[in-house]
């Protein structure tokens, strides 16, 4: 075995870094949603699907991002992005006031 390719085996991976703001969005979208499901009720009582469907993606983005998972299709990294998350919140805020 050539030096090199011990150099390379024998080295750790790469940490990839944690985003702590998307990862707390998460948790906070995780555990609100947890403690308070009625979040999601629209006017009547009844489930706000569009409003629920852009915040599990806030959520889903956030913990994806915020753990540091970067995935290699460019579709899934757009979705799952920092950027993603925001603009799901920002989705999510029109839905509910609307």
């Amino acid at each position: 075995m050539s030096a090199r390719v011990a150099d390379v085996a024998a080295s750790p991976p790469a940490a990839s870094p944690t985003r702590p703001l998307s990862l707390a969005v998460a948790l906070a979208i995780m555990v609100g949603g947890s403690v308070y499901p009625f979040m999601f009720a629209g006017q009547g009582g009844r489930v706000d699907h569009g409003f629920a469907s852009a915040v599990f993606w806030a959520m889903s983005a956030g913990m994806v991002n915020g753990v540091g998972f970067k995935p290699r299709f460019v579709l899934w990294r757009w979705l799952f992005s920092g950027w993603a998350c925001l603009f799901a919140l920002l989705l999510a805020a029109c839905l509910r006031l609307a």
